[in-house]
């Protein structure tokens, strides 16, 4: 190589290096800035007062960052003058910056933010009294999936929390096992769910949609795997999914499901998991009275398909290391029939 052609194949190495870095640098910045499960999307009350909290502590932030830039610039433009960029040899004017900037300036918005976050916003997102509420659910946090339940109504579900719109629903949790905790962050902060103890978080939306929830303590190998849907619906759908919800199971219509209802007490599967209207009162699992009626399984870790069934069923640590579902060892008989049992209990 040429000492001419030097400068114009390091030019060339420097554009492929920016090209790559590019589209790394535009995703890590997009990465906290949407989705779904963004805070600056809020889709209830509470929500909304924490994502204004945010943007205005935001301007705040970029405003001393310029202020700060802004005197960097100055100093680098005046540094070959005599004195000071701002107070050249003034000795008051350097102190009274000082105790604007430094001190008046830093304490008055901290005080200002502690006021709004504490008595302003914190109205609008704790957990109100259970009196208050016209509907109570509980929340309990298990290695690595969410049990649902809604008192007084025997309806339990998993990874799935229905709600009605235009209702302040009182969420209640705790956990079976490690520290837990439950957010939703379009509609609400997060709490956390510690061992032997109960906290309680407020859940309101006027707007029905489906909104993505996720464990924000780590909590073991599949913490990331650990997510569930709320689902916000109309009042009237909400009372009709609750009704089902609370039916026990239907029995099996088909020969072939009737032949998973046998393989599922054959092996053992009933020691982990329950089904109400049945001899099944496992605790360790999942409750599958309705599992066929759900979006996804393994909290949110697959799709509720059959293929995706299929695959859980025939090996479980695949798709999810660690959970404590074993190996079944089931025979290809045994995994058709099982997979229409479970897809019938809706």
């Amino acid at each position: 190589m040429t000492a001419a052609s030097r400068p114009a194949a390091r030019a060339r190495r420097a554009a492929a290096r920016a090209r790559l870095l590019a589209p790394l640098v535009l995703a890590a910045v997009a990465a906290g800035c949407g989705g779904t499960q963004s805070t600056l999307d809020p889709k209830g009350r509470p929500a909304a007062e924490i994502a204004t909290l945010w943007w205005w502590m935001l301007v705040i932030a970029c405003v001393v960052f310029a202020g700060a830039v802004g005197l960097i610039g100055l100093a680098w433009v005046r540094r070959r003058r005599e004195g000071l960029p701002v107070v050249k040899d003034s000795g008051r004017r350097n102190l009274g910056l000082v105790v604007l900037f430094g001190i008046a300036i830093p304490i008055t918005v901290n005080i200002g933010l502690f006021v709004i976050a504490n008595f302003v916003v914190i109205k609008q997102t704790e957990a109100p009294a259970a009196a208050t509420t016209p509907l109570t659910i509980e929340v309990i946090g298990r290695q690595w999936f969410w049990e649902v339940r809604y008192p007084g109504t025997g309806a339990v579900t998993a990874n799935e929390i229905h709600i009605p719109a235009r209702t302040r629903v009182n969420v209640v949790t705790s956990t079976s096992d490690v520290i837990h905790s439950f957010w939703v962050p379009q509609l609400n902060r997060k709490i956390d769910m510690i061992p032997g103890r109960r906290n309680r978080v407020l859940l309101v939306s006027d707007k029905p949609g489906r909104y993505r929830g996720q464990c924000a303590e780590f909590c073991g190998l599949e913490h990331a795997r650990m997510a569930m849907y709320v689902y916000v619906q109309k009042p009237a759908d909400f009372q009709r999914w609750l009704r089902a919800e609370a039916a026990p199971a239907r029995a099996p219509s088909s020969a072939a499901a009737r032949a998973g209802r046998d393989a599922f007490f054959a092996n053992q599967c009933a020691s982990c998991h329950t089904i109400r209207g049945t001899p099944a009162r496992g605790v360790v699992g999942p409750d599958l009275t309705h599992v066929g009626s759900r979006s996804s399984i393994a909290a949110l870790t697959l799709p509720n398909t059959r293929a995706a069934l299929t695959d859980w069923l025939r090996d479980p640590q695949h798709a999810k290391p660690g959970n404590r579902m074993p190996d079944l060892d089931l025979s290809r008989a045994e995994l058709r029939s099982l997979v229409a049992y479970l897809e019938g209990l809706r």
